[in-house]
């Protein structure tokens, strides 16, 4: 049975949910930094390339740039801007912040004619270790694809956040969105040209961390879709129509590896020509997706717990939850532009349902679940106290000014005492499928967060602050 209770502060979910990627900053903070026990850390990255690749975002609670994941994230986040910007009030300008301090990196990642940096960290020795960021002392060694040694996936990923985040720049600082935009452009045709997938040519590095399951192709069609979105160039819809898959294909697949569903319905969004052959397939698989989410639904795919958390196979939960929650809103309102209902065999899905049942995920992480508890870091009376995060867990430079080395910071990871910095805003991987959360460091399937779990939450938060509960 979903649980859904009306109640929640979204607008201060809302705040925190931005807020948490300040924590998440890697590089040279700014005097404007409000998560102050966070401090400037990865400052010679790229050096070893003789490159400046400092910035960017550490992916959830190891000190790695994994830029896979941190650009879907940014796309993500620049989605929400674009779709829910409007009703996040003073959040906004925090929310734009939050995608500069991305697409700055990424201008420098790929600034580099024929290069795109995939990573910058050595993730086993990374791993081995339990330190600050500010403290690192492993290689901090940066890997790049090149036509000679493709990457498509993380390419067409970095073109498709610097296409979407030239959408939020558009009426702000029209300079730099044209410069997105035309990065962009490179970014997409040097993913295009030189296909293959990064497992191949850097396996050794981003395997199994952020290992491309999914294949290269949804990636090249994702981001081709967001510059026709951000262009109106008939070439990039031609390309999004003429690779889509006809049959089959991940409708119900979307996250930082596949992009399937979030192609339909952005594609759904905006097709232009009515009487295209293809208009209707985006259509048929954006509906094939909300039937496999709907527990009503006879062709759902997802399951739900007792309390009513979706689920999908895969760590970190509740990733599957924001981001199938995001598009459930963004395809609710095309519905309702169109005067649509989705029709799930006998069931029938009105775009009121679909909202309802995002709602009720975000309500879910909130706290209204059977644990009682939020699972967004400083939100509600209980929450998360244990995240498996590094510069969280330990003490900041502040209380604790001399170097923690690589094993100093294990019996840090292993106190059952709470963490010393709050991470506001983190969400976690969530509970388990019957409702259960230990709140433990050690359980890093649950208790730790990611940007791709946050990114996607900020539309879901933005658009549900707007609306009043039904």
């Amino acid at each position: 049975m979903m649980v859904s209770v009306s109640g929640h502060d979204y607008g201060d979910a809302l705040s925190k949910s931005i807020l948490f990627f300040e924590g998440q900053r890697s590089g040279k903070l700014p005097p404007s930094q409000r998560l102050t026990w966070r401090k400037d850390s990865g400052l010679r990255d790229g050096f070893d390339k003789h490159i400046d690749l400092v910035g960017g975002y550490y992916d959830a609670g190891d000190n790695v740039k994994f830029n896979f994941p941190m650009a879907f994230s940014t796309t993500m986040l620049a989605w929400s801007v674009i779709e829910f910007g409007r009703g996040m009030g003073p959040d906004l300008r925090k929310a734009v912040d939050a995608v500069r301090w991305a697409t700055d990196y990424f201008l420098k990642a790929t600034s580099v004619p024929g290069l795109v940096y995939a990573q910058v960290g050595e993730p086993y020795g990374d791993h081995e270790c339990w330190e600050r960021p500010e403290d690192m002392d492993t290689a901090r060694t940066a890997y790049a694809v090149s036509a000679q040694s493709p990457g498509s996936e993380v390419s067409a990923e970095i073109a498709a956040a610097l296409a979407a985040a030239s959408l939020v720049f558009k009426g702000v600082n029209h300079n730099y969105s044209d410069l997105l935009l035309s990065r962009a452009k490179t970014v997409f045709e040097f993913a295009d040209k030189y296909r293959g997938s990064y497992n191949y040519s850097l396996g050794s590095v981003v395997c199994p961390f952020y290992c491309n399951f999914g294949g290269y192709e949804d990636d090249l069609i994702w981001a081709a879709a967001w510059l026709f979105r951000a262009t109106a160039a008939p070439n990039y819809w031609n390309y999004v129509t003429e690779n889509i898959p006809t049959e089959g294909g991940n409708f119900a697949e979307f996250g930082w590896d596949t992009k399937d569903a979030g192609i339909n319905v952005l594609a759904s969004k905006q097709i232009l020509t009515k009487d295209s052959k293809y208009t209707d397939i985006f259509k048929l698989n954006a509906d094939k997706f909300v039937c496999s989410i709907l527990p009503e639904s006879p062709t759902k795919y997802v399951s739900y717990s007792p309390g009513g958390l979706l689920f999908k196979p895969g760590g970190s939960n509740l990733q599957h939850a924001t981001a199938l929650s995001f598009l459930l809103i963004v395809y609710a309102n095309s519905l309702n532009r169109a005067n649509r209902v989705v029709q799930c065999g006998s069931v029938q899905a009105t775009s009121d349902r679909l909202i309802q049942v995002a709602r009720a995920q975000a309500d879910y992480i909130l706290g209204s679940n059977p644990m009682k508890m939020s699972y967004m870091v400083g939100y509600g009376g209980k929450f998360p106290q244990r995240i498996h995060h590094r510069g969280s867990s330990l003490p900041s430079l502040d209380q604790h000014p001399q170097h923690i080395g690589c094993k100093d910071g294990t019996p840090y990871f292993k106190s059952s005492g709470p963490n010393p910095n709050q991470l506001t805003g983190a969400v976690v991987g969530g509970p388990d499928i019957q409702d259960q959360y230990n709140d433990s460091r050690v359980e890093f399937v649950h208790s730790e967060p990611t940007t791709y779990i946050n990114a996607p939450l900020v539309g879901v938060l933005a658009f549900l602050k707007g609306r009043p509960n039904p």
